[in-house]
């Protein structure tokens, strides 16, 4: 289903353009972190959709993930105090993961909260980074709201996942990317979790392009910005488990994200598992490249709508390559 958003009649605590300039001057700041990713177009998919189809290689960003360059920007703005007692971020994986190698890179000390159903690959990505993992709750928003409590109660800084405006800012900086590689680019799609990455990206690029058409992209299993964008607040409902484990879970009460997003977003797309396996499926023979879930979603949301922008510039943002074996026999099988 598709969900339009109304941009025009809400106030944000951060808005759009705040987002872009800070978005400009965090790709100056982490130019030495993080790797400029590649904007591959695809002949196989634009062959077949009739769309000039663009992918936005994330999955090839140190970490495999674009999460390096929020974590990165929210610790090279830390004060000299902050960096030396340190941080605490939550995460399903990807977060924490560009955490650690952020921390490691910087020498900073900290450590990482995970729900105990993360993926044993994303935990030895931490690990593998020198990142110390801690276990906490079954929910993405449980284990956030665990570890900004032990923040404060340690004086160490939360390095929030989304919920942070230098973490936003980080994001945006893969649409400042975007912008330079393929300035008259049409549409973007974007798998959302919490918002940092679309409210990012989304920022900079309407920056860029007013007309721009900007798309969330959601499980159905998990849909929490799309049905809070519809309810007009940020709402409490569960989650079921999904291929998109990087996007699934709730959102932080009064995250900056939420008015962002809906700001930024055009509309908002939710597809279901068989349709986020396919595309999974699909995406990894035609392009030779492993993927996780939340970057399936993207690319099924623009399957589903490709009819729509036949002649049209269009940039899927392949946001991570982390999938564990487990999760990879399942999408293929």
């Amino acid at each position: 289903m598709s969900v339009d958003t109304d941009r025009k009649e809400h106030d944000i605590a951060i808005d759009s353009t705040q987002v872009a300039a800070a978005a400009h001057d965090a790709a100056e700041r982490i130019a030495s972190l993080v790797r400029e990713t590649p904007l591959d177009y695809s002949p196989s998919y634009s062959a077949r959709t009739g769309a000039n189809v663009y992918f936005k290689l994330e999955n090839l960003q140190h970490t495999s993930s674009f999460k390096l360059r929020g974590a990165a920007n929210r610790l090279m703005t830390l004060t000299p105090e902050q960096r030396a007692v340190g941080g605490v971020a939550a995460s399903s994986g990807n977060h924490g993961a560009a955490v650690a190698y952020a921390m490691q890179k910087l020498g900073v000390p900290g450590m990482i909260f995970v729900p105990e159903q993360t993926t044993a690959t994303k935990v030895d990505a931490i690990r593998a980074y020198g990142g110390d993992v801690r276990f906490f709750g079954t929910d993405g928003l449980d284990t956030e709201l665990h570890a900004r409590g032990y923040a404060e109660e340690n004086g160490m800084a939360y390095l929030s996942p989304y919920n942070d405006q230098e973490v936003v800012a980080g994001q945006g900086t893969c649409g400042v990317e975007i912008a330079g590689q393929l300035p008259d680019v049409d549409a973007v799609f974007v798998a959302v979790g919490g918002g940092g990455l679309i409210g990012g990206v989304g920022s900079v690029l309407k920056e860029h392009r007013a007309d721009i058409e900007i798309v969330g992209c959601q499980p159905a299993n998990s849909p929490v910005m799309a049905r809070s964008i519809e309810a007009g607040e940020i709402v409490d409902m569960p989650s079921e488990p999904t291929l998109s484990d990087g996007t699934a879970g709730g959102i932080e009460a009064g995250a900056i994200t939420f008015d962002l997003c809906r700001a930024v977003t055009n509309r908002f797309v939710v597809v279901d598992e068989a349709g986020i396996a396919a595309s999974m499926r699909t995406y990894m023979d035609a392009e030779h490249q492993l993927i996780e879930g939340a970057a399936g979603v993207a690319i099924a949301a623009f399957e589903r709508l490709a009819g729509e922008f036949a002649g049209k510039n269009v940039v899927i943002l392949v946001c991570g390559g982390n999938i564990s074996r487990e999760m990879l026999k399942t999408v293929i099988c």
